[in-house]
């Protein structure tokens, strides 16, 4: 047994002072009162006082590279990063190499992930224009969703063809998350700055190439066919103040449209591109104060939904040179939750709503079974914040294997100092211990 005791809980909208008694990976009692005396002298004591104790994180999306990129990071080497930073959930992205787009190359990835994560995991299966006879095999108990890109992408994972989509949207019958950029429109625009400026465009025009536009008309699009076909569409990441107009604000459980946004675009904007450069390349594009101040009024309004984080490794080589050159995608993983609680010490988002929406909502819009709170029959996946005890990132204390973060020499004002895995201490002392975690389960169709 396990005894979390004299925690400030932080669940279900409350903060209350209390204990949590953890046995055979679950969450076996919360104490708002005294702990039984046979309690304490039996189990072993986690003396909680002072900090918070919050659900694990779910991040229903990361791209942790492997198979194939494993040069940029792996499910090793990421996972671990994870649950240094409270994550201890995770949804994996398909465009490795190979593409993760047959049912063969998903249970593959489950495969690598029984041996090697240190995070709990689900996979995502990669929608193309002529896969949807695999599509239609996905058991939904098993597998977190449908991907489709809805805008550029590597390899043939780029769905442009209508009667692709529609089927898609109309057959398939699993939540469809989307990468939503209108092609046409990024054309257009590249098009346009190519003419002004040559072919060495600098990195401040990326949010006007991958417009606003370009975003709004594919999120649209893809809001229309859901609407159409009456199918469960989770729109991600999220980037402009237009694109909030295509969702409602009643409760998550009534939604069969909803929203991701991510902690960049959240933390950074247009104004910052001449300091980080290529390291805040993302696709799609950090855009402008006013879209990203609106993004987090969306998350306040109930509009949107979950943040997450698009961890997507790069080598600092890879982040290199113009527009052209540059890979889009950097390392978040590990100070995502740590982003989201110094915007709450600013007064910007309440820490409540900051469980909310990394923790609760991804498990109930997803069905992840018996995750996500604090609960008792629920799995014991949690962390202990230490909001007093700040943390500097340095090169010292990144975990990616890409070895470098954007809040490279940022201070936060919180400590992540224990992160529990399915009733173990899976992180503490700012070591990982060897501990792995267990695929995921959902409520399925």
């Amino acid at each position: 047994m396990l005894l979390i005791h004299h925690a400030t809980i932080i669940n279900e909208g409350e903060t209350f002072s209390g204990s949590v008694l953890v046995e055979t990976g679950k969450i076996q009692s919360v104490f708002r009162e005294k702990v039984p005396e046979q309690l304490l002298n039996q189990a072993k004591i986690i003396d909680a006082e002072g900090l918070w104790l919050l659900p694990g994180v779910i991040d229903d999306q990361v791209h942790f590279r492997e198979p194939g990129l494993t040069h940029k990071g792996d499910i090793a080497s990421e996972s671990r990063a994870a649950i240094a930073g409270g994550v201890t959930s995770f949804m994996e992205m398909p465009n490795t190499k190979p593409q993760t787009t047959t049912i063969e190359a998903l249970e593959q990835k489950f495969e690598l992930a029984a041996q090697k994560s240190f995070a709990n995991y689900s996979f995502y299966l990669g929608a193309t224009n002529d896969n949807l006879g695999e599509l239609k095999k996905v058991n939904s108990k098993n597998v977190c969703g449908i991907k489709v890109f809805m805008g550029s992408s590597t390899g043939n994972m780029l769905v442009d063809d209508q009667k692709s989509l529609s089927a898609i949207f109309a057959e398939t019958g699993m939540l469809i998350a989307s990468h939503c950029e209108k092609e046409e429109v990024i054309r257009e625009n590249l098009t346009h700055y190519k003419q002004l400026l040559g072919d060495d465009i600098p990195v401040e025009y990326h949010p006007l190439i991958r417009s606003a536009e370009a975003c709004y008309r594919s999120s649209a699009q893809a809001a229309e066919l859901a609407d159409k076909y009456g199918s469960r569409l989770h729109i991600l990441h999220l980037s402009t103040e237009k694109e909030i107009g295509l969702f409602d604000s009643k409760p998550l459980a009534d939604k069969k449209i909803t929203g991701e946004v991510c902690v960049h675009h959240l933390w950074f904007s247009d104004k910052d591109y001449p300091h980080y450069g290529n390291r805040i390349k993302w696709n799609p594009a950090i855009k402008t104060i006013q879209d990203r101040d609106a993004l987090l009024g969306g998350l306040l309004s109930g509009k949107l939904d979950v943040i997450a984080t698009d961890h997507a490794p790069h080598l600092m080589s890879e982040k290199q040179g113009n527009i052209f050159q540059a890979a889009s995608g950097g390392p978040l993983v590990q100070h995502s939750l740590q982003v989201m609680l110094e915007m709450a010490k600013h007064g910007k988002i309440t820490v409540e709503k900051v469980v909310e929406k990394m923790c609760h909502a991804p498990a109930q819009l997803f069905g992840v079974q018996k995750r996500g709170f604090i609960r008792e029959g629920y799995f014991a996946d949690l962390v202990l914040v230490n909001p007093n005890k700040p943390y500097t990132v340095s090169p010292e204390n990144i975990l990616y294997k890409c070895s470098w973060s954007p809040f490279e020499g940022t201070t936060f004002s919180t400590s992540i100092e224990k992160t529990i895995l399915n009733g173990k201490v899976s992180f503490e002392n700012g070591i990982v211990n060897d501990i792995r975690g267990e695929a995921l389960t959902f409520a399925g169709n």
